[in-house]
């Protein structure tokens, strides 16, 4: 079995995100600077299902395919549970709320790289 990126996962969510739902350019005018546009890309994709998962509880909408996500990726858990202040108990809401812990555990860095590429692109 081969180990999921967590990280490459959700930083193509991110891309796709951009590239469909947003013009770029008019949210970094908005915006003012790069760091407010990563900020407000944050704020709008924390509770989205197409980058986290977090909106509805679940990104994959199975616990399975949560699970096979999992694997291998314990030691991201524990980072992702410990940054949010959680506990071991919190694995008790299964591993559809573990993985989108992860996904939102990983959002900030995933916004950064995507915006940093694309703004070099330009």
């Amino acid at each position: 079995m081969k180990t999921y990126n967590y990280f490459e996962a959700v930083k193509e969510d991110v891309k796709n995100y951009i590239e469909n739902d947003i013009d770029i350019k008019k949210a970094l005018s908005e915006a003012g600077d790069i760091d407010s546009l990563k900020d407000n890309l944050y704020d709008d994709l924390f509770c989205n299902d197409s980058v986290t998962g977090n909106a509805s509880g679940s990104y994959t909408f199975s616990t399975w395919q949560a699970e096979e996500n999992l694997c291998h990726n314990m030691d991201l858990l524990k980072d992702a549970l410990e940054e949010f202040g959680c506990g071991i108990e919190y694995l008790e809401k299964g591993a559809e709320a573990c993985d989108v812990t992860i996904r939102c555990y990983l959002l900030s860095s995933a916004i950064s790289e995507v915006i940093d590429k694309l703004c070099q692109e330009d």
